[in-house]
């Protein structure tokens, strides 16, 4: 397993993998934006987007390969504000079913930490809707700022609570 950061000829090159683990991790309940019926091709068009925004530098995506494919992402989103410089926040983090519990969340998000710190960035903040998700955050670090109540939607509808975390880290 070797995580990478990519690119944005190898984001655009890799678009049809990171949309298949989009499109599992919807289809099995992750509340990240999109609502079921969630087609490939969506999820194609999602990651052309990102790639386009790798390819200018805007967000850091971080990529999880095995067997020469990507099998898990996460992105690493600075924020651009003048008065935010040292802040960037962790979205998207997605590990696909068949690979889930191997500990590659965690290492994705220990690899986009250290860019983060190379970067001088000290503060990461990330959103999650509540359940699962919330034992990785916590096991590496973050810390709960608060939840809001019905925040968002699952992707095959009913609402669902986002909590939001942040954890600082040294420059």
């Amino acid at each position: 397993m070797e995580i990478a950061i990519l690119d944005g000829e190898e984001a655009r090159r890799r678009i049809p993998e990171l949309a298949l683990v989009l499109q599992d991790c919807v289809a099995k309940g992750a509340s990240v934006s999109f609502m079921n019926p969630f087609s490939l091709a969506e999820a194609i068009g999602y990651f052309t987007d990102i790639s386009e925004s790798v390819a200018r530098q805007e967000i850091i995506l971080f990529a999880a390969i095995e067997k020469g494919r990507a099998v898990a992402t996460v992105q690493l989103h600075p924020t651009w504000k003048p008065n935010q410089p040292h802040r960037a926040e962790i979205a998207k983090m997605l590990v696909h079913s068949v690979h889930r519990k191997q500990g590659i969340g965690q290492k994705l998000l220990e690899t986009a930490e250290i860019e983060a710190k190379k970067r001088g960035y000290t503060l990461l903040t990330l959103d999650t809707a509540s359940g699962e998700a919330e034992r990785l955050y916590t096991r590496v670090g973050y810390i709960k700022a608060g939840a809001i109540p019905n925040y968002a939607l699952w992707p095959d509808g009913g609402y669902c609570d986002t909590v939001f975390y942040y954890k600082l880290i040294d420059g």
